[in-house]
């Protein structure tokens, strides 16, 4: 979009009204500026027109202190590759957009802690089922045969941790705003486009207008030059030229009023889309907030329950006695309790 600017006149802010901020093309008819240029006050940049620096009451913030999109998207973005001017309203359709795509890969992300979970519980209750040191015996043996056994219920936590973080985290994730949600967001973008289109005619309209009056009033000025020339000669031509040129200010009053209508109308619009996409976002970031939080829970569960997994193991170890091993060793394994003696002649 080329970057167009033109230049009003100061308008009159006796009213109290002017005080509060209201939509442009709100102002009453009473207080409309006049045609003739008396100082720049404003300029209209891409058929939006906005105050210069400095000029008028300040604005207030539609919701101060709360970094609201309804206060600071009403201004195109200049694409840094020189290409085409970017709508505000675009760059909120933009960070939905990238909101979604940053969500799915959150989803995928969870997705590959999940096979590795399923990879480390494959792997864990595969090798508690391992025949090494099967052979050990006594107290130690039995803790040895319970830290085997941990494994395998070790690895039905960590897949049922899996199973959760699939149908609680994962799945969630994937479905939240499904497979139309980008058609209703350009329903955003279409509405406002289409206000911007109307407004830039509407702001050509006021352009031609302008044209057309000034052109009224140079031909009159001509005309009027004439008469002090030749006389009563060019009267009538004078008359015509004066109704021509009092039309062309009516007409241009009016492709104001059409203007200034529509600008509202885009405000309005603007205001109310810019309202539901940061609503949409915030929606967004507290139900992923949600969702990873329930990750944390459950991987706390998973801590829980791995440990419940190894006190047994713990106790067993606890109660492991050397001699009482040896004892039952020797009870099984002994070759004879009698000791060589001194032999005689």
């Amino acid at each position: 979009m080329m970057m167009e600017a033109s230049f009003d006149t100061e308008e009159s802010f006796d009213d109290p009204s002017c005080l509060t901020p209201q939509p442009p093309g709100s102002v009453s008819p009473a207080r409309r500026q006049t045609v003739k240029e008396v100082k720049e006050t404003k300029a209209t940049v891409n058929c939006v027109t906005f105050p210069l620096p400095g000029e008028g009451p300040e604005q207030q913030l539609l919701k101060p202190n709360d970094w609201s999109y309804c206060d600071y998207f009403w201004a195109d973005k200049k694409d840094p590759q020189g290409g085409a001017c970017i709508p505000g309203i675009e760059v909120l359709i933009q960070k939905q957009l990238k909101g979604k795509t940053l969500q799915k890969e959150m989803a995928e992300f969870i997705h590959e802690r999940i096979k590795i979970e399923e990879e480390y519980a494959k792997n864990l209750s595969k090798l508690s089922f391992s025949p090494l040191a099967a052979q050990e015996e006594g107290t130690l043996g039995e803790a040895w045969t319970q830290l085997k056994k941990s494994l395998h219920d070790e690895a039905e936590v960590h897949l049922k941790f899996s199973n959760k973080l699939h149908s609680e985290v994962e799945k969630p994730l994937l479905a939240f705003r499904g497979e139309h949600f980008k058609k209703d967001l350009k329903k955003y973008d279409h509405h406002i486009a289409d206000l911007r289109k109307q407004l830039a005619s509407k702001y050509a309209g006021v352009e031609k207008a302008r044209k057309a009056l000034a052109d009224r009033q140079k031909d009159l000025e001509v005309k009027t030059h004439q008469l002090d020339v030749k006389a009563h000669k060019h009267e009538e031509d004078i008359k015509k030229a004066r109704r021509k040129s009092t039309q062309a200010g009516d007409d241009l009053m009016r492709s104001l009023d059409f203007y200034n209508q529509t600008q509202c109308k885009w405000f309005e619009e603007m205001v109310t889309s810019s309202m539901e996409l940061e609503k949409m976002e915030v929606e967004r970031i507290e139900f992923i907030q949600t969702h990873l939080r329930q990750y944390t829970t459950l991987r706390h569960e998973t801590d829980m329950f791995n440990q419940s997994t190894v006190e047994p193991v713990d106790q067993l170890l606890q109660s492991v006695d050397p001699g009482k091993d040896r004892e039952l060793w020797v009870r099984e394994n002994k070759t004879g309790e009698v000791r060589p003696v001194d032999l005689d002649i």
